[in-house]
C-alpha cells in the first residue's frame, strides 16, 4: 500500500495537515471566565486616522458607539466585554502567502477599501491604523464559535467581511474572516456542518467562493441583486439565494426571510449558524438602496435568533455593513430586544458575586 502523503489529506507534511496544525496551535482560542458575556469587542476594532475613514462611505466607529449605546442602557457593563486577540500571519491560513504579501502595497489596500487617497500613505501606517483593526475583528469572529459552541450564541460587534474571499478582499473587506471562523470551527470544535445567514444587503460573494465545493457548508444569502458585487459566478455556489429589488419595504422583506428560514430548515442540519448581520437594509442607506425600517431589523435578528433557539443551534452575530450614524443605534437596540426576549443571555450582577 501506498504511503505518501498524497493519499493521505490530513497527513502531517500535506498542506492540509499544516493548516490543521497551525488551527490547533492558534492561540485565538482562548477560555473566558463566565462573568464576562458572548460579547466582542475592541476599541482597536474602530478606524480612525487623518480624516481618512470619512471618505468611506462606511462608518468606521459603529462598533465602539454599539458597545456605548449597550453599557448606557444598562444592558452590558463594559467589563462583561470580550476583548479578542489580533489574527496573527500564521492565524491568517486561509490567505495565501501572495495575497498577504499583497497588503505590502498601500495601493492595493487602497483598492481593497475603495479609499484612493490611502495610496499615497505609507504602509507601515496603514498596517497599524488599517490593517490592525481589522485583524482584531477576525480575531473576534474566529473567537466567537468558541464562545456560541460552550453559550449557545456569541456577538462579535465587529466583522462579516463576506467580499474577501480566500484570494481576494474587495468591498471594505480585506480579511475573510466569516472562512476563517468555519475553517477554525471544523478542526477545533470538531463541528461538520455549518450553514451561512448572511442577510446583509450585498451578497457575501466572498464566502461563497470559498465553500463553493464545499458540501459541509450551507449559504443562505439574501441581498439586493441590482447592486455591489453582481458576481453571477459566486450566486452559483449559494444553496438558498433570495435575491431582492431596490425599494423592497419591510413588510415584503420579513415575508420573504420567513419563507427563506423555513426552506432552510427543512435542507440543512447545521452545528453552527454563522449570521451575517449587515445594517445596510435601512431605509436611507446610500449602497443598500432597501427600504427597512429599524423596527424591521430587530425583527429580522430576532426571527434568526428565535430560529436558532428553537433547533437548539449555536449561532454567532457578526455586524457587517452598515453606512448610517444611525446603524449604531439600530445594532444596540437589536441586541436588547434579544436579551429582552430571552434568545441571549447575558451574565447580571448577582450571578457575578
Amino acid at each position: 500500500m501506498a504511503s505518501s502523503s498524497a493519499a493521505l489529506p490530513n497527513a502531517p507534511g500535506s498542506p492540509e495537515g499544516i493548516r490543521r496544525a497551525r488551527i490547533l496551535s492558534s492561540k485565538l482560542y482562548f477560555d473566558v471566565p463566565p462573568s464576562k458575556a458572548s460579547v466582542i469587542y475592541s476599541s482597536s476594532y474602530d478606524i480612525a486616522f487623518l480624516g481618512i475613514e470619512k471618505l468611506h462611505p462606511f462608518d468606521s466607529s459603529k462598533w465602539g458607539r454599539i458597545c456605548q449605546f449597550l453599557i448606557s442602557g444598562g444592558v452590558l457593563e463594559k467589563s462583561q466585554i470580550v476583548e479578542p486577540l489580533e489574527a496573527l500571519q500564521d492565524d491568517l491560513l486561509v490567505h495565501p502567502e501572495s495575497y498577504l504579501s499583497s497588503l505590502k502595497s498601500s495601493l492595493k489596500v487602497s483598492l481593497i477599501i475603495e479609499v484612493p487617497p490611502v495610496a499615497a500613505l505609507p504602509n507601515c501606517l496603514l498596517q497599524r491604523k488599517v490593517l490592525y483593526p481589522f485583524r482584531k475583528q477576525v480575531g473576534g469572529s474566529i473567537l466567537a464559535a468558541k464562545l456560541a459552541k460552550e453559550r449557545g450564541w456569541a456577538i462579535n460587534v465587529g466583522g462579516g467581511f463576506h467580499h474577501c474571499s480566500a484570494n481576494e478582499g474587495g468591498g471594505f473587506c480585506v480579511y475573510a474572516d466569516i472562512s476563517l471562523c468555519i475553517q477554525y470551527a471544523f478542526v477545533r470544535l470538531n463541528i461538520s456542518r455549518v450553514m451561512i445567514i448572511d442577510l446583509d444587503a450585498h451578497q457575501g460573494n466572498g464566502h461563497e467562493r470559498d465553500f463553493s465545493d464545499d458540501r459541509r457548508v450551507y449559504i443562505m444569502d439574501m441581498y439586493n441583486s441590482g447592486i455591489y458585487p453582481l458576481d453571477f459566478e459566486a450566486s452559483r455556489y449559494i444553496d438558498q439565494k433570495v435575491e431582492l429589488v431596490s425599494g423592497t419595504k419591510t413588510k415584503d422583506y420579513l415575508d420573504q426571510l420567513d419563507k427563506a428560514l423555513e426552506v432552510a430548515r427543512n435542507s440543512f442540519d447545521p452545528e453552527l449558524i454563522v449570521y451575517n448581520a449587515g445594517t445596510d437594509i435601512l431605509e436611507g442607506d446610500p449602497l443598500g438602496r432597501l427600504k427597512i425600517s429599524p423596527e424591521g431589523v430587530t425583527a429580522r435578528d430576532e426571527k434568526v435568533f428565535r430560529f436558532a433557539k428553537e433547533q437548539n443551534i449555536p449561532i454567532i452575530m457578526l455586524t457587517s455593513g452598515g453606512y448610517m450614524k444611525s446603524s449604531a443605534r439600530v445594532i444596540a437596540d437589536s441586541i436588547t430586544n434579544l436579551a429582552k426576549k430571552n434568545l441571549i443571555e447575558i451574565p447580571s450582577k448577582l450571578s457575578r458575586k
